[in-house]
């Protein structure tokens, strides 16, 4: 059998702290910077988009002119496809397709990051390692540095 210590708080106190708990909660979610979006302005940012060729290759557009910024051959650049094969996954899963491009930011901390401007969201891409946000900042000169 438990035992009762004799010990009651008041319902108003209970009721307080609770509601005390959820503001600290729902402060600490709602209050925290997206880490994949830095503060501050880009260094640089360009949409792209990328489009599957029926060698296997991905030819990369710039969104606001169509102009050929690179193409990956064949098997190669396999970071650059993960990654689009996963956000594209999820926005066929919200009912979205390829009309929105994706933006490549680099940041004055040294971060990449690439938004999803179809779903909002944003991949730090340092996050996977040098040698994986390096893949995707080459695309950044080839994309002619558009400033935003």
């Amino acid at each position: 059998m438990a035992r009762q210590s004799g010990v009651t708080v008041p319902l108003p106190v209970l009721l307080g702290m609770g509601a005390l708990l959820l503001v600290v909660l729902l402060a600490t979610v709602l209050g925290r910077p997206d880490p994949a979006r830095p503060e501050g302005r880009a260094l640089i940012s360009v949409d792209l988009r990328f489009e599957d060729q029926s060698d296997g290759g991905v030819t990369v557009r710039r969104a606001d002119d169509g102009t050929v910024a690179a193409v990956l051959a064949p098997g190669t650049e396999g970071f650059i496809r993960a990654t689009l094969r996963g956000l594209a996954r999820e926005r066929r899963g919200n009912g979205l397709g390829p009309e929105m491009p994706f933006r490549l930011s680099t940041w004055p901390d040294g971060r990449f990051s690439l938004e999803d401007l179809a779903t909002g969201r944003t991949l730090d891409l340092r996050a996977f390692g040098s040698t994986q946000a390096e893949a995707f900042a080459r695309l950044l000169p080839a994309a002619r540095e558009e400033r935003r």
